[in-house]
């Protein structure tokens, strides 16, 4: 006898849980490789990962999940369009079409290599070499072209590993909002730099002990509502936040004792990601409705947080004092002269260490670079070339080594590509969000300025953690906005922020 709808959905869950479990178990073991596994553990973790990938995909890609998938659709159960189990099916259904699509030795073949191209990754950026690195990413690429195949797409492979990441977008989509925001970001830039002003950089760049920044840094990410009773914070090459399970957040940073601006501003992104980790309801683990929207939307909440909060004036009301106490290089160092040192802006190499108006360049980059190599308009020998030669157009710079060029972010070993476009919609979405949230809190930075940063967690629990999947990411800016996506709210605190501090 057939189950009922309800009883297919129950059991549909029930699964899905199951595998969030697994899940689970990959994301501890992906926390450990890139944090305290030793050297020599690659080899057997690759194969532990592979088998644990390949358990996952297998039961989900069952005959017997597209079964009850087809029992529940149409039925009651999902009969109110706006109701919660209506978008946990359609997100499964989504799921679900693409995951039966790839053959499971393409999915253990994946999780295999880039679990061997991450350590080669490493090396090969420790020495600045990239021919050590090219055999491995030649795999992961070759591979990720076998996944655009067969998963399908009407115009470009590329549009469909951008899918994985920021559902329904497209590259034409993204490059239309990446050439508005060239069009003012550009001529921005070029003001600033030709403004002639520039802060006292020696004021970041001093002797700011490890220990220091780590104490700091916690106390930082505890202040903006990242839950140490459900995360920790620890070291690593290239900072992350897993969302291991319910109840357990990790973030991770690096710290440079001659920089205090790189680990502190990096704990606070991180911290925005776990923020949101722990913001999902954990009542609906193991369905979408306890999963975030997209990347964009997840790397909203760690830039929001990262810039819009910690490189505010009013943020720095609070914590200078703070700081002062906490590292003697700022014994005598007046706060304005801090404050325009941490929002520098300055064209650099290195994207992580980017300013908030130059960030976005970066991403240009990489996209345009990932559109033409899966467009088969450039080779993966051609990467150091081509990245170099975007560069200097850029940013007017030439990386002197591929560590800080084509080498430095782990993204490609990982096979993220159509990761990247996801931070500067992130930044997008942020600003969109924050102009909002201003706008419903009107005292929102007085209460930062006094160290309450409790309104705007509780306003972003309320509008976007709440809800999990419930909302795709378009959907989600219209509700909480009441305006589609759009550059605009960046663009005008942007101009307003940098324009006071560099006589613009």
């Amino acid at each position: 006898m057939s189950p009922s709808p309800q009883q297919a959905y129950d059991e549909l869950i029930q699964i899905r849980r199951e595998l969030a479990t697994l899940g689970s178990c990959q994301a501890l073991l992906y926390w450990d490789e890139r944090t305290y596994m030793p050297r020599g553990g690659a080899e057997g973790r690759s194969k532990q990962v592979a088998l644990l990938s390949g358990m996952i995909h297998e039961r989900f890609t069952s005959p017997h999940i597209g079964e009850l998938i087809s029992a529940i659709e149409g039925t009651d159960v999902v009969s109110d369009g706006n109701s919660g189990k209506a978008a946990v099916m359609r997100e499964i259904r989504r799921e679900y079409d693409k995951a039966v699509k790839l053959p499971k030795d393409l999915v253990e073949e994946l999780a295999r290599v880039t679990s061997l191209a991450q350590g080669v990754w490493a090396e090969a950026r420790q020495k600045s070499d990239f021919s050590i690195f090219l055999p491995k990413l030649k795999e992961v690429i070759d591979l990720k072209h076998r996944q655009a195949e067969a998963y399908g797409y009407e115009t470009e492979p590329y549009d469909a590993l951008i899918d994985d990441y920021e559902p329904y977008a497209t590259v034409k989509t993204i490059s239309e909002v990446f050439a508005k925001l060239r069009e003012e970001l550009v001529p921005l830039v070029k003001a600033i730099v030709d403004s002639g002003n520039r802060p006292n950089m020696s004021i970041i760049e001093n002797d700011y002990p490890a220990d220091l920044q780590e104490k700091f840094g916690h106390e930082a990410a505890a202040a903006i509502g990242f839950d140490f009773e459900s995360g920790r914070l620890d070291v690593t090459t290239h900072p992350f936040c897993s969302g291991v399970a319910p109840g357990d957040c990790r973030i991770t940073t690096r710290y440079n004792p001659r920089h205090l601006g790189q680990a502190l501003f990096g704990i606070l992104h991180e911290a925005g990601h776990g923020i949101y980790e722990q913001g999902l309801p954990q009542q609906h683990f193991g369905t979408p409705l306890a999963e975030s929207v997209s990347l964009g939307i997840h790397e909203s909440q760690s830039r929001m947080w990262e810039n819009l909060v910690g490189r505010s004036k009013p943020f720095w009301e609070y914590f200078y004092p703070k700081a002062r106490k906490t590292f003697p290089s700022l014994s005598g160092v007046a706060f304005e002269d801090f404050y325009f040192a941490v929002n520098n802006v300055q064209p650099s190499f290195i994207r992580v260490e980017a300013d908030e108006v130059t960030y976005n360049l970066h991403i240009l980059l990489r996209f345009e670079i990932e559109r033409d190599l899966f467009a088969g308009k450039i080779k993966a020998e051609d990467l150091p070339s081509a990245w170099n030669e975007k560069f200097v157009e850029y940013f007017g710079l030439t990386p002197e080594n591929d560590a800080i060029g084509c080498m430095q972010d782990i993204h490609w070993s990982a096979g993220l590509f159509g990761y990247f476009a996801t931070y500067a919609l992130g930044n997008l979405y942020a600003s969109q969000f924050f102009a909002k949230a201003k706008e419903d809190m009107p005292d929102i930075e007085q209460k930062f300025a006094a160290g309450d940063f409790s309104g705007l967690k509780n306003w972003l629990r309320k509008n976007i953690h709440s809800h999990g999947q419930r909302y795709r990411a378009g959907e989600l800016v219209q509700k909480v906005t009441g305006k589609p996506l759009n550059h605009e709210p960046m663009m005008t605190y942007l101009k307003s922020k940098f324009g006071k501090l560099y006589g613009i």
